[in-house]
Formats: structure tokens, sequence, C-alpha cells
């Protein structure tokens, strides 16, 4: 009886049906998903390529030169000659580098 039901309207889950679905999950992947993974491979080399002398700054906003790197951690002088340890995840990819970078001269 419910298979009666079911062909009367309109027959099973066909492609038609599923398209909108599959659609949505490939723009979700090329928009959303695909960039987030991007930038955190391109966090991680950025990281492990730190060495002692360069200067960085933190997500929360510190300025400081790297003094000493151990496994998961840099030590950070910050102006003043102040030391703070911080973990590796806690540096800043764009506004380290933008500090890094220099300036473009103007013609």
């Amino acid at each position: 009886m419910i298979a009666t039901i079911l062909l009367q309207a309109g027959g099973g889950f066909g492609i038609q049906q599923m398209l909108p679905l599959v659609l949505i999950i490939v723009v979700f992947y090329f928009f959303m998903i695909r960039p987030q993974v991007k930038k955190q491979k391109d966090q991680k080399k950025y990281v492990e390529e730190l060495k002692k002398g360069d200067k960085v700054i933190t997500t929360a906003g510190i300025h400081g030169k790297i003094v000493d790197v151990a496994e998961t951690t840099f030590l950070v002088e910050t102006e003043g000659g102040h030391k703070i340890r911080f973990e590796k995840s806690a540096i800043s990819l764009e506004a380290s580098k933008a500090l890094n970078t220099p300036p473009a001269v103007a013609k």
C-alpha cells in the first residue's frame, strides 16, 4: 500500500531531486572548506620555518623577536628586554609577514 502511494506521488528518489543537494555540497566545499584547509597548511609551514632572530606578532598583538625555539614553543623577547614563552600556534601569519615585508618604494 505504501509502495503504491510512493509510485503515484512521482516515484522514488531520482537524480533530479539529488542534484541540488550535491551542488550545495560542492559549492560549500570550494568556498568554505578548501580555503580554510589551505590557510591552515600555510600557517603551519610558516611557523615551522621561523627561526631565532625573526620578528613576529602574536595573535594577541604582541610584537617581539624570537630568542629561542623549542619543540612546541617560542621564547619571544619584547621591547624592554622582557621574555615571554608562546605556543607556536599563537604566532599570526598575516601580521608577522606584514611586519617582515619591506615597504614598497614610491616612484
